[in-house]
């Protein structure tokens, strides 16, 4: 399966996962939305909070928080110089624009908020449980079915792989960038598409011998409990704290 370190016992464990989804999308919506600096900071400070919650690890949620943080980096080099406005900062003919740095930040802000909220209310949850849950919520069935064969396979592809790889590596193959190489990937890669066709047959056959009916079936069954909707008004109402700032209540 996916490794999944975000998913451990914590208080947002027990949110129902339907709702979590839920506040997962309406936040991210929102968030995104934000035009106010100080309303995405405080967008910023709630996925802190959630994040808390979830008893997030450090490690893994450093490792993705750089990552994301190294694609904004490149809106950071050219946004704050080819936007019109303010000059704050000149050499020569590089002009950094006021306007440019602000949307540059308010951007860094809304990523890394949108961010904090997914790993905290949708990375928390086991692959299958939010498969079931995307399919409760009215998501399409095919939607639903990849998502959950990818959580399941996705591994296996990743070992056939490195064992294509290895075996590569054990004839003398040297990865280098010549022609000789690209050949050889690309064969590997070919391979590989072959033996996962093969599996998927092998899997769609054996399924089918066991009366599958193109549905998964959870043993786990969701119901709305006083801690959900304590927790969805909880956080609806942090929510409209920061639409309020976001309409003009404080400005900075």
């Amino acid at each position: 399966m996916f490794d999944q370190p975000f998913v451990r016992d914590s208080f947002i464990q027990q949110i129902d996962p339907r709702m979590r989804v839920l506040l997962a999308v309406l936040l991210a919506v929102a968030l995104a939305l934000l035009r106010q600096m100080t309303a995405c900071c405080l967008g910023l400070g709630l996925g802190c909070v959630l994040l808390g919650l979830a008893q997030a690890p450090l490690g893994p949620l450093w490792r993705r928080l750089v990552a994301i943080n190294m694609f904004i980096l490149f809106l950071w080099l050219v946004t704050p110089w080819t936007t019109p406005g303010a000059v704050v900062w000149q050499w020569h003919f590089i002009q950094v624009s006021r306007e440019g740095v602000y949307l540059s930040l308010l951007v860094t802000l809304k990523s890394n908020a949108i961010a904090c909220v997914f790993l905290a209310l949708v990375a928390s949850l086991p692959a299958a449980t939010l498969g079931h849950a995307l399919e409760r919520l009215g998501c399409p069935d095919k939607l639903v079915f990849l998502f959950l064969f990818t959580g399941r396979y996705i591994h296996l592809l990743a070992g056939e792989w490195q064992d294509l790889m290895m075996a590569a590596r054990l004839r003398g193959f040297r990865p280098r960038t010549n022609l000789h190489t690209y050949r050889t990937v690309s064969s590997l890669l070919g391979l590989l598409l072959v033996r996962s066709h093969d599996r998927a047959q092998r899997t769609h056959e054996a399924m089918r011998l066991r009366g599958f009916s193109g549905r998964f079936h959870s043993l786990d069954s969701f119901c709305l409990r006083p801690v959900d909707v304590h927790f969805a008004l909880a956080t609806v109402c942090c929510l409209a704290c920061i639409l309020w700032f976001e309409a003009g209540g404080i400005i900075l």
